[in-house]
C-alpha cells in the first residue's frame, strides 16, 4: 500500500479492495464538519443540524433494535420505567432521586456496549473462539458491576428512607 493510499481503498495494482478491507470507508466520514466550515459560537448551521437529527435518528435505531433483539435490554428499560416513579416514593431530595434514575439509565448503557460487542463478535468470527468468548465474558462482567452498583445505590436510599442507617 503506497503512502498516499488511504485505508480501505482499493489496491491500485489489482483494482480490487485489500483483503480485509470493508466496504465501509470510514476515511471519508459524511458526517463531519469540513475543515473550512465555520460556525458563529451559539449559532447551528444547516449541516449541525443535519448531523444532530441523524444522530437521533441513529440512537433511536439502536434502542429499538436492542429492545427487539435483547431480553436483558427489554427487563432493564421496564427496571428504567418502573425506577422514575419509585425514585420520587423513595428520595427527598432532587439530586438523590436523580442518581437512583442514573444508576439504572447506566445498566442500560453497559447493557448497550455488551450487546455491541456480543454482535460485532458474532459477526467477526461465527466459530467458538476461546479468545472471544473471553471479551465476551468481560462485557458480562461490566453489566454485572453495573447491577452492582445499581443495587447497592438503591438498597443504600431504602435503607436510609426507612431509617434503618
Amino acid at each position: 500500500m503506497s503512502s498516499e493510499q488511504e485505508p480501505g481503498q482499493a489496491n491500485p495494482r489489482r483494482g480490487v479492495p485489500r483483503r480485509g478491507a470493508s466496504k465501509l470507508d470510514l476515511a471519508r466520514d459524511g458526517d463531519r464538519l469540513g475543515e473550512d466550515t465555520t460556525v458563529a459560537p451559539g449559532r447551528f448551521s444547516s449541516h449541525s443540524m443535519e448531523r444532530l437529527l441523524r444522530a437521533a435518528i441513529n440512537t433511536w435505531h439502536g434502542l429499538r433494535a436492542a429492545e427487539r433483539s435483547e431480553e436483558a435490554f427489554r427487563q432493564e428499560l421496564i427496571a428504567l420505567v418502573l425506577a422514575i416513579p419509585v425514585a420520587f416514593l423513595v428520595a427527598e431530595e432532587s439530586w438523590k432521586r436523580l442518581a437512583l434514575i442514573a444508576v439504572v439509565a447506566f445498566v442500560l448503557v453497559v447493557e448497550l456496549l455488551n450487546t455491541a460487542i456480543e454482535k460485532l463478535a458474532d459477526r467477526v468470527n461465527l466459530a467458538v473462539d476461546p479468545q472471544i468468548g473471553r471479551v465476551k465474558d468481560m462485557g458480562s462482567a461490566a453489566v454485572g458491576l453495573a447491577l452492582l452498583i445499581a443495587g447497592m445505590t438503591w438498597l443504600l436510599a431504602l435503607a436510609e428512607r426507612f431509617g434503618l442507617i
